[in-house]
């Protein structure tokens, strides 16, 4: 691989990451929206199934490209992995988001989001043993005191709503299923995605459907 490709290669995960949190952070005031006529279980499960039937149908048409033959399938090995990440970012966490949603303004929900990074960071260092570095603890700690100076409920002496603490249960949520997915990222991220929402989805929208919650 010559010097182009290379630097072409680690570009485009920039940029898919940067479209990435663009698109995730228009989801949160869409969202709120959404929670005046939507119980939040349902509104999650609703989400994440919408993205599941959407990533099948995209893997459905480009079954037979190159791109989608290079790709590597998941392995039974990868199952248990799959799992706890469904289990914790797709089934747990949205739920804790809409739920922290539904009792908060989108614009301090969308700032304590940061804290998936944070979260992400410290799992992967005391858990899974990844080497430390202390520019990125400056700059968790940073993106900590930023987020509380800029959410904190004044009027209650200085003390989180419970709707930011939902929110960042939802983060740690989506950092144990960052790092989680991490063990199986050389399987084809789509197919991991288009499991992910399925999975999730199905089971939030059963679960709002079975306590009562109507569809829209």
């Amino acid at each position: 691989m010559d010097s182009t490709s290379e630097t072409k290669m680690p570009m485009r995960g920039v940029i898919y990451a940067l479209l990435s949190s663009i698109l995730f952070g228009l989801t949160t005031p869409f969202a709120k929206t959404l929670l005046y006529d939507i119980e939040p279980i349902l509104l999650a499960g609703l989400f994440y199934l919408g993205s599941g039937i959407g990533l099948s149908l995209y893997l459905l048409c480009t079954r037979n490209t190159k791109l989608a033959k290079q790709e590597a399938s998941l392995r039974r090995a990868d199952l248990p992995w799959l799992c706890g990440a469904i289990a914790a970012g797709g089934i747990i966490a949205p739920v804790f988001l809409m739920m922290g949603l539904a009792t908060t303004k989108a614009s301090a929900a969308s700032l304590f989001l940061n804290l998936e990074s944070v979260f992400t960071a410290l799992i992967a260092w005391f858990v899974f043993k990844e080497n430390f570095d202390r520019r990125i603890l400056l700059g968790m700690i940073v993106i900590v005191l930023g987020g509380i100076l800029l959410t904190v409920d004044r009027s209650a002496a200085l003390s989180l709503s419970t709707g930011l603490l939902l929110v960042g249960a939802a983060c740690l949520g989506w950092a144990i299923d960052n790092n989680l997915t991490r063990k199986i990222s050389s399987a084809n991220p789509a197919q991991i995605a288009c499991f992910k929402g399925l999975a999730a989805g199905v089971t939030n929208v059963s679960l709002a459907l079975g306590i009562g919650a109507q569809l829209p």
